[in-house]
């Protein structure tokens, strides 16, 4: 489990009862959706994958099928997203981000800074495995420049995951943003921030941070708003906010997810999902502090029906 989740192991869990209570839920003209809400959302994703091998051996069906040919629209979209392996949902998301009209390069930054090096190549696998081509293959097809570089550096999962920090080396890396950015005379050097941003920890990264701003006098995204331009900055720019803070990103996600009009719900459903198990309880705080609403509010304003009852459910 992670540090702050919002969705726990029931206790007393049962797989052959839930089985059966789902079964039962499909019955007869329309579907027992509360039922469905009661068992999927307060269940681990390991639960509730135990509910659906027990769900196949009982009745000889595959009860995502069952729960797709049962649901519609966004409440279908959450139940599957609980229902499908963590790191599988995550590879078909990036495959949505890179393969759908135009690129959600906002995406890509989110899924792949925010995970840890293991994880990055388990769904770099998992994508092979569902698509029959590379991740990096995908990505270098569907951007170009430096872009391209930058994700494709994301995506190897070649970052240091040791927490050191190394107070000298920081001032160096600093140094050579510098050169590389500010003081260049003509134009900007990204294979250097392009190394730094993708290689080093990311307590050794907050520390660069940090000696950029006593050298310069201002924060390292002042040297990126300077420095570049157009979705190579904003991409950066995201980047960095998800060094500095990866629970403050994702609040800020969430947030923008729902501001103005309508709603991203594939972020919404995807944050939700993919962080409840892990740091979803710290996300809701920083999102009550920031936004001086709590996230389960904001939800029920944005949605509706039986979808915004799963997700404030999930949220707790």
């Amino acid at each position: 489990m992670g540090r702050s989740p919002t969705v726990f192991p029931a206790e007393d869990f049962d797989e052959e009862s839930d089985a059966k209570a789902l079964k039962q839920a499909f019955k007869g003209f329309g579907t027992d959706e509360d039922t469905v809400i009661e068992i999927l959302a307060k269940r681990t994703n390991d639960q509730r994958r135990k509910i659906a091998a027990t769900f196949k051996t009982m009745y000889g069906k595959d009860l995502i099928r069952e729960l797709k040919s049962e649901l519609r629209g966004n409440f279908e979209d959450v139940i599957i997203a609980l229902t499908t392996d963590p790191i599988e949902f995550q590879a078909k998301e990036l495959h949505h981000a890179i393969s759908g009209l135009g690129t959600d390069e906002s995406t890509i930054v989110e899924i792949i800074g925010i995970h840890n090096n293991e994880d990055i190549i388990n769904i770099a696998n998992a994508y092979e495995g569902l698509y029959q081509t590379s991740l990096e293959a995908d990505i270098k097809g569907d951007t170009s420049g430096h872009l391209k570089r930058l994700f494709v550096s994301l995506a190897n999962g070649h970052r240091d995951e040791s927490d050191d920090v190394d107070e000298d080396a920081a001032r160096k890396d600093a140094q050579e943003l510098l050169q590389a950015g500010e003081l260049l005379f003509a134009g900007t050097d990204e294979s250097v921030f392009n190394m730094v941003l993708c290689q080093r920890n990311r307590p050794q990264l907050r520390r660069i941070f940090h000696e950029y701003e006593e050298i310069t006098g201002h924060s390292i995204e002042q040297a990126i708003e300077n420095e570049f331009s157009g979705t190579i900055k904003d991409s950066m720019l995201q980047l960095v906010g998800c060094i500095r803070d990866p629970v403050d990103f994702l609040a800020t996600r969430l947030h923008d997810a729902m501001a103005g009009i309508g709603t991203d719900d594939r972020t919404l459903i995807r944050i939700v999902v993919g962080r409840s198990e892990v740091d979803l309880g710290e996300i809701k705080e920083v999102y009550n502090t920031k936004y001086n609403k709590s996230l389960a509010e904001r939800i029920e304003q944005d949605t509706s029906g039986d979808y915004k009852k799963t997700l404030v459910t999930i949220v707790g």
